[in-house]
């Protein structure tokens, strides 16, 4: 069963599991499952997605129940009317400890033509493990708050890419060798990179709306051996 986060007659939003697809396309490969389908069968009704997130990325996914609905929703985001917030662990410190990355991306294809695209980022807990790997005897981690003002493919993947930061797990455009770290000594086979919090306009009656998504267990498990918490300091941003 699908973890529904809110839903009411028009609308519904679901914490997506990570590495589950969201639809039928060309870039999930071998799927064998989507959530379209799932929720579906779950609601017993038709369903329309609203936005997508990356087969390996976890979180808030807003679907609506009817193509109309979906349209409106199309429109908050195409107009950044929709604000995110994303959690990501990322190799490496980075500094400053607050910043905006302004890179333009392609889309989906990378031999297309780049547009504009900036992801603010926040660092929240930093963490050094004493495990060697290459020349460094200790390896050092980073929680940030990712919150991107547009919504290009893989774009918060790709600025902490550029950045020298990638996001642990992210297979694309990360470090293998840390990856396998996480794999061998934190038993993580996930990529950590979560969809924590969207705030929108809700379609109908234009009311503000929250909706927060709950970590899974591979997620919240390393934020506890890490000691790091989310409290107090990551106070939801006016952006």
């Amino acid at each position: 069963m699908l973890d529904i986060l809110y839903q009411d007659d028009v609308l519904i939003a679901v914490n997506k599991p990570a590495n589950l697809a969201v639809h039928r396309s060309k870039m999930v490969g071998n799927a064998e499952e989507f959530l379209i389908d799932l929720l579906r069968e779950q609601v017993g009704d038709s369903v329309y997605l609203a936005h997508r997130l990356d087969r390996a990325t976890s979180g808030v996914l807003l679907v609506a129940r009817s193509k109309e609905v979906a349209a409106a929703l199309g429109e908050q985001f195409m107009g950044r009317l929709v604000h995110k917030q994303y959690l990501v662990v990322v190799r490496g410190w980075p500094e400053p400890a607050e910043g905006v990355i302004d890179y333009p991306l392609p889309g989906s294809r990378e031999t297309g033509p780049r547009r504009e695209a900036r992801t603010h980022y926040r660092r929240l807990a930093t963490v050094e493990v004493p495990i060697a790997l290459g020349r460094y005897p200790q390896q050092r981690y980073a929680l940030l708050l990712a919150e991107p003002e547009s919504g290009r493919f893989r774009q918060i993947r790709k600025h902490l890419a550029h950045i020298h930061h990638p996001v642990i797990g992210d297979c694309q455009h990360g470090r293998g060798d840390h990856n396998r770290l996480y794999k061998q000594h934190f038993s993580c086979h996930r990529m950590l990179l979560h969809a924590w919090r969207i705030r929108f306009a809700h379609p109908l009656s234009d009311a503000a709306m929250e909706i927060e998504a709950p970590l899974d267990a591979a997620f919240a498990g390393l934020l506890d051996r890490f000691c790091w918490k989310l409290g107090a300091g990551v106070e939801r941003s006016e952006k």
